[in-house]
């Protein structure tokens, strides 16, 4: 059948304004985040039911053409982009927000809600949702679900996945599912919504979720503390730990401070410079608290794991100090950045970032590296900057050599490729270094169970060939 027929028999399920084939339309749906591989998708349709994405896939089974998902295209490892002649399948529509339960603190949301939108909703109900990152106002709630976003509050409040009561899916054969039906206890065997929750759309696209919301925090306090050495931050980190439940615990480079601060709009924390920064946040419910931080403070300075640091004292002042940690990733975007998302059990960050580091510096000294992350849960986002002088093929080329090199690092500390950003097609050749043999060939055959077609998201996470 010639892509004409298949534009007109898409144009027939969802209506033939919700069907894109213009070159704006398809260079900017067809792509996320990554620069690496070009958008070539055949079309873009944008359902609004559950059962228009139902017979979407039924029609892409019956035709054999491809689907790919698409939220807020905010993801880093390709997991949406559309290179192939694929359909993509844009969420934007499906937006809507319902059922808001005050009692079991849960609300309905279509695959399309952006995250801020929920955010926003549950602040109006006195509530709070929790899951957090610099794409929140752009990601979509499906492309959370899919990828198990991560984000900056993780220490306390977990991954999406710890949010989600219930799902509907339509796998890849065209079937909708109800999962779980948002229940907090149900052991009636497989909790198959795991299976979506961070399966890329491989399986199926999620199209509709139940969330569940959380009491807003009280009274939050940031602190911007300056490390002289990396080491350091892990002990500040168990000293706080010990004694006080931090929402939040992020770490960034002074050379990733700097790019910010060089925008002009975010002051310095203080004049005090330091090799690394820890970023701290905490709920205070009385000023003993506040003071119990302090007192904190003041130890790891008489340990010399802190040079200086500030506390919030308004509510413009905590904004500041957390953009200088959440504005980095936009700022160093002009430098075409190798990006990698990765993570290890808490204990082994040090001895992780530097044998990263010295692979690194040794064989492209050249290349300026930016650290920053949520350390608190051992997630580290190693940046790699493009020499301005050097073309972005040769760069990726040589960045292809350095994922080699930090993947292997990741392996030997029992680490995984990819932290909160899924696998998508940058890290699929990877994938060896965090699952076995016997892992991906599970996953295969899950994915046989549910696409036999190999229709949805073909190409991402594993190869069925």
């Amino acid at each position: 059948m010639s892509q004409n027929d298949i534009i007109t028999r898409l144009s027939a399920i969802v209506g033939t304004d919700k069907v894109k084939t213009d070159t704006d339309s398809l260079q900017t749906f067809g792509k996320d985040w990554t620069k690496i591989y070009a958008p070539k998708p055949l079309a873009i349709v944008f359902p609004k039911t559950t059962e228009q994405v139902q017979a979407v896939v039924k029609l892409a089974n019956e035709l054999n053409f491809a689907l790919v998902p698409s939220g807020g295209r905010t993801g880093l490892s390709a997991g949406a982009v559309a290179a192939n002649g694929e359909v993509v399948v844009a969420f934007d529509y499906m937006n809507q927000i319902s059922d808001f339960n005050a009692v079991d603190r849960t609300v309905h949301c279509g695959a399309g809600v952006v995250t801020e939108q929920l955010q926003n909703f549950a602040e109006e109900n006195h509530l709070y949702y929790p899951v957090d990152f610099a794409s929140a106002g752009s990601s979509q709630l499906g492309g959370n679900i899919s990828t198990n976003a991560g984000g900056i509050k993780v220490i306390r409040y977990g991954m999406t996945r710890d949010w989600v009561a219930g799902l509907t899916v339509v796998t890849g054969k065209g079937d909708i599912l109800e999962l779980n039906k948002d229940l907090i206890k149900n052991n009636t065997g497989y909790d198959m919504r795991q299976l979506f929750i961070g399966g890329e759309g491989t399986l199926g696209f999620v199209t509709e979720a139940t969330m569940r919301l959380a009491r807003p925090p009280k009274n939050l306090h940031v602190m911007v503390l300056g490390v002289p050495a990396f080491d350091a931050i892990m002990d500040v980190l168990n000293a706080y730990q010990r004694r006080m439940d931090l929402t939040a615990f992020e770490f960034f480079s002074d050379k990733a401070m700097r790019k910010v601060l060089a925008r002009g709009d975010v002051p310095a924390p203080f004049d005090t410079v330091a090799e690394y920064y820890a970023l701290l946040e905490f709920e205070a419910d009385n000023e003993a608290y506040v003071d119990l931080a302090m007192e904190l403070f003041e130890h790891c300075v008489d340990k010399g794991w802190v040079l200086d640091g500030v506390i919030s004292q308004s509510e413009t002042q905590l904004k500041n100090l957390w953009r200088l940690r959440e504005d980095i990733s936009e700022t160093i975007a002009q430098w075409t950045p190798y990006k990698n998302d990765i993570s290890v059990v808490v204990s082994k960050v040090p001895e992780f970032l530097s044998d990263v580091e010295t692979v690194v510096n040794r064989e492209y000294p050249d290349f300026e590296i930016i650290w920053f992350g949520h350390i608190g849960d051992g997630n580290l986002h190693l940046n790699i900057l493009k020499p301005d002088a050097l073309a972005k093929e040769d760069f990726f080329a040589k960045c292809a050599k350095v994922s080699t090199w930090v993947f292997e690092i990741v392996q030997k500390h029992n680490g995984s490729i990819s932290a909160e950003h899924g696998v998508g097609m940058t890290k699929k050749a990877y994938l060896h270094y965090t699952r076995s043999e016997a892992e991906i060939a599970y996953m295969k055959a899950l994915k046989t169970v549910f696409d036999p077609n190999n229709v949805m998201n073909p190409g991402k996470l594993i190869d069925m060939a």
